[in-house]
């Protein structure tokens, strides 16, 4: 059964944008971060430590109104959904692409922390339940394949998955 209402999340570098973006012909596929950089209305500050916008999570709501489709952000799981893909990647290329897309050293070592310790995959399974989450290692895998992998958890080709990934020895 396909869902309505999917977020394709995770860490910033696991390949997100460039894997929805294969999506496009067969779904309403939203770039949720491109949307809040271009809306002033949907962020509340500048955070002058990492140079990103703070979203208003409650605007986004708001804008977003009854959507259907594919939801590409890291803060795609917060948001009300029927399915929440996970995106991950080993922490040491999420360093690589970050560094490579211009993210200075610390805020590389941020994320790839961040995608150690599954803290999105942990916030997702906290709002959405076990049963809605499902989780897909991107490390390895051209964007076609992810975007398969993607395609499978919206039309309920897949099982849910949360918690077969496993990066701690990053750490």
């Amino acid at each position: 059964m396909t869902a309505d209402r999917v977020a394709v999340t995770g860490t910033p570098g696991t390949g997100k944008s460039t894997a929805t973006a294969l999506l496009e012909d067969e779904y309403d596929v939203i770039h949720l971060n491109d949307r809040i950089k271009g809306d002033d209305d949907l962020w509340t500050e500048r955070d002058p430590d990492r140079d990103t916008l703070v979203a208003d999570l409650d605007a986004v709501r708001e804008h977003l109104g009854d959507w259907s489709g594919v939801l590409d952000s890291h803060l795609a799981h917060r948001l009300d959904v029927d399915r929440v893909v996970v995106l991950r990647c080993r922490p040491e290329e999420i360093e690589r692409r970050l560094e490579a897309r211009g993210e200075s050293p610390a805020t590389a070592e941020e994320n790839a922390e961040s995608e150690a310790l599954d803290v999105i995959l942990s916030e997702a399974v906290a709002e959405h339940g076990v049963e809605t989450v499902y989780e897909i290692d991107a490390t390895d895998r051209d964007p076609e394949a992810v975007a398969d992998a993607i395609r499978a958890a919206i039309e309920g080709e897949r099982e849910p998955s949360a918690g077969t990934v496993d990066f701690i020895d990053y750490i």
